[in-house]
């Protein structure tokens, strides 16, 4: 009797959870597979007309690209900053986590705006250089995948910091101190002993910045200003401009097929489920 009241208690726990999964998760993921194959012919003719364009192909390079670059920049950044947070800044832990989650608070959109007014061709940074005297024409800053680039790390960023930080936070000191005592350099400590504990919070940072990135929307279509074209702003167009549900769809299936491809990828080489949990 206690072992089917625990049951019961598990799935009342379970079941709404699953199908509020099931009506605004998979049912509309379903919907977008079925009109992929159905409109506005039956089959694979979307799929057949997406792999013949040539936009297509240098839309999916440019968001691979870029993804890979912001989750490079971001890792790099972002270990810095974890690293300094949870090594150097004891007293001011809790003041320095404010403000890596601080821009969650902000809107995505206006943190987009906020690189067009810095980077733009009046913008503070040409204006402060021009004004130094280390330029005379203003610096082409945006877009271009430098600007897309730029404003995707600084919105990525947080993403990239915290799973290091919880990572960082739970590796006991005393294993470097020992290598320190045993006459290992400070330089050779952290690169066998401390980093190599680390790469848990970077995996599952990169992980999360990289599929984050392949799917962003806002910042690109702002940055870039219609010439870096990453595919979630491709599959917008041809759904919004030329109503063409049959091929955006056909490319939102092939963005998941994509995502879930570097997923098992990410599998084959590290424990992912151990990543993902950050070794808790």
């Amino acid at each position: 009797m206690p072992r089917v009241t625990e049951k019961f208690s598990y799935w009342m726990l379970v079941l709404p959870a699953l199908a509020i999964m099931v009506i605004f998760y998979i049912v509309p993921v379903l919907g977008i597979w079925k009109i992929a194959f159905t409109e506005p012919v039956t089959g694979f003719g979307n799929f057949e007309k997406m792999a013949a364009s040539s936009a297509v192909q240098t839309s999916f390079i440019i968001t691979f690209r870029v993804a890979a670059v912001t989750t490079v920049g971001c890792l790099l950044l972002g270990y810095i900053v974890a690293y300094a947070i949870s090594n150097y800044a004891s007293r001011l832990t809790p003041l320095m986590v404010a403000l890596v989650i601080l821009p969650f608070w902000v809107s995505v959109l206006i943190r987009s705006f906020s690189w067009i007014v810095l980077l733009g061709r009046s913008g503070i940074v040409n204006d402060a250089l021009r004004d130094a005297g280390l330029i005379e024409a203003p610096l082409k800053l945006m877009h271009n995948e430098f600007g897309v680039v730029i404003a995707m790390i600084h919105v990525m960023l947080p993403f990239a910091v915290l799973p290091m930080l919880t990572n960082m936070r739970g590796i006991s000191g005393a294993y470097v101190q020992a290598a320190r005592s045993l006459g290992a350099s400070e330089w050779y400590a952290f690169r066998n002993v401390y980093f190599p504990q680390t790469m848990p919070g970077v995996m599952s940072g990169a992980l999360l910045v990289f599929v984050l990135s392949l799917g962003f929307y806002v910042t690109p279509a702002l940055l870039g200003g219609g010439r870096v074209l990453m595919i979630s702003e491709y599959i917008t167009y041809q759904i919004q401009e030329f109503l063409n549900w049959g091929l955006g769809s056909a490319l939102s299936v092939a963005l998941l097929v994509a995502t879930a491809l570097v997923l098992l990828v990410a599998a084959r080489f590290v424990n992912l489920r151990a990543t993902l949990l950050d070794r808790k």
